[in-house]
This record gives structure tokens, sequence and C-alpha cells, in this order.
């Protein structure tokens, strides 16, 4: 499977339920289609149908390719089992929608991949009023969890939460003051901005984590390496696209099946079962930054967090996010 980490082929049945924000593309097409190709039914949640159905097409083309080769254990199935689910990360209203629809179609969920993201864009607003980044990258992932928290400790042994982070994180700062950006919109650094809506996963990583050990559910983040795909198409002028460019051609730009490896790995691989409020790079448990694991940062974090979501939440959500049902 390529030089680098790599993960096993893990026979699973479709009634493994394993869902992925953002999987039409990039690391999370990857992941979609390795984990359905193992056998394991693959809600792909995306905003466009029509991008995620052509998606699935191509997993499903790449599928056949896959079995004809000599690899072995790959899912005995003629076709991948792969669905569309709409969700759009900038809206709350949708965030709640797409949840409460999969809690109504009484389904388990074993494993919920927080991967979709947006990176270097001008500054935006959602209709909410939240910075763009802060909302997508981080806020709606967390009330997706909360609210799906619940299903997730009904689904039986070993149900994993992951979070696609970045080593970015370290270009955040944490400055909860000015968490949700209200300054001109020209003095807007997307950079930073990424930067914190990546230490945030991590730091919520870990505080969650200490919240439901003991029980079912873990959570971890993940830095996948810098990996070529669509979530740089805004690098398109100056310097950052002459970053990009050499990256390319230099080869530390990893393709998006490099990149997802360790994600895979950490979905389907049942060593890991048990490993709770990680960060993980390149299938090896890493030390992020002192301000990632810092627990009263982690602390005060996670109470402002609160604060901005308790609208979307109900009270039995709150509780189970907080670790108070198991």
């Amino acid at each position: 499977m390529g030089s680098g980490p790599s993960f096993p082929i893990v026979p699973m049945t479709r009634d493994k339920i394993i869902l992925i924000t953002g999987a039409n593309s990039g690391l999370g097409y990857e992941i979609a289609k390795w984990s359905a190709i193992m056998g394991a039914t693959v809600i792909l949640a995306c905003r466009s149908e029509s991008k995620t159905k052509e998606a699935i097409a191509k997993m499903n083309q790449e599928f056949q390719a896959e079995k004809s080769k000599e690899t072995s254990r790959l899912s005995e199935n003629t076709t991948l089992a792969l669905e569309f689910m709409h969700l759009d990360l900038a809206s709350f209203e949708s965030v709640t929608n797409f949840c409460e629809a999969f809690k109504k179609s009484g389904r388990k969920l074993h494993v919920l991949f927080c991967n979709a993201g947006m990176a270097f864009i001008p500054f935006q607003k959602t209709a909410d009023g939240m910075e763009m980044l802060l909302q997508v990258n981080y806020l709606s992932h967390f009330v997706m969890i909360a609210k799906l928290l619940g299903v997730m400790q009904q689904s039986g042994p070993d149900c994993r939460i992951l979070l696609m982070s970045s080593i970015m994180h370290k270009r955040g700062t944490f400055d909860l003051k000015t968490i949700n950006y209200s300054g001109p919109p020209n003095d807007f650094s997307s950079m930073n901005y990424y930067g914190r809506s990546k230490l945030y996963q991590i730091m919520q990583a870990a505080a969650m984590g200490r919240r439901i050990s003991g029980s079912n559910v873990t959570i971890n983040s993940i830095h996948p390496g810098v990996v070529d795909t669509q979530f740089y198409r805004d690098w398109d002028t100056g310097i950052r696209k002459c970053l990009l460019c050499c990256m390319q051609f230099s080869g530390m730009a990893r393709s998006s099946f490099q990149g997802a490896k360790c994600s895979i790995d950490l979905t389907v691989n049942p060593k890991h079962a048990g490993m709770n409020g990680l960060y993980w790079v390149d299938c090896k448990i890493v030390t992020p930054s002192s301000v990632a694991r810092n627990k009263q940062k982690q602390e005060e974090l996670w109470e402002t967090t609160i604060g901005f979501i308790r609208p979307y939440l109900k009270e039995e959500e709150l509780k189970r996010i907080n670790g108070e049902i198991k």
C-alpha cells in the first residue's frame, strides 16, 4: 500500500456504521472508500449531493479494480455500502436536522469521523453569526458529537470519535476574547484562525476524553501531514501558491491516500480500542503543543464552547457531553 505507515485490512459487516463528514473528496474520500471496501456501511455527510454521488460511483469503480488485484480479504460484496446524507457545517440548523434524521433511522453509530473543514479563506461570518472557520471546523462538529454521543453509547463496545486536526495547531494563538473574530475583515489572519480551530480540536479531544473515560466511546485527534488535496484550493496567489508548488514538486505534499493511512488505521484497527484523548501523527501518539496540553486552558475552552452551542443542545445532550451520563 505504498511507503510510510499503513493499515490492516479488517473484515467488517454492513451493520458496522461509520459516519464521515466531508467524505466526497480528499482524505475523507479515502477513509470512506477503504472503510467500505472492508465491508462497513459508510455515511458520507456532505453539502453537495451530486458531487457525493459522483464520488460514490468512483469509489465503486476503484473497489472493482482493487478486487481484481491480489489484495486479500476484501469485502465479498459486489458493491460498496455508501450513502449520502446532506450536511452543511456552516449552519447549526443543518447540523441539528442531520443529527435528528440519523437518530430517527434507528441505526447504531460505531465511528464518527469529523473530517470536513475549511482552511485559508477570507473573513466570513455564517448565518449563525460565527466566524466561518470556527463554526465549520470546530463548533458544528462539537454539536454533532454532543447530539450523536447518546447513539454511540448504545452501539456496543469500542465506538470511536476522530477529529481531523493539524500540525498547524501550533500556529494558532489561544485567546478566548477573540475566538469569534469581529475585527476589520482586512486584518483577519486566516492562517492563525485555521490554526486556532485545529488547536481547539486537540484540546476538545483531551477534555472530552477525560469526561467519557471508562465508557464505550473514545475520542482522538489526528494530523494527516501536508496533503495535496482540494483543501488548499484557496492557495492560488502569492507566497502561499509558491509554497504549495514547492511542496508538490519536492514530494513533501502527500497524496490523499498517503495522508489518510493513519486515519484509516484509527478507524478500523482493533488494536486501537480504548485509546482515548490522544493526538496522532503517522499512526503514532505524538505530543502536541504546550498550549494544547494545558488542562486549565482546555477547561476554559470547553466552557466557552458550551456557551456558544448551548442553545442548540438538549439538556440530556449537555449531560452526556459533560460525562454525567455514560
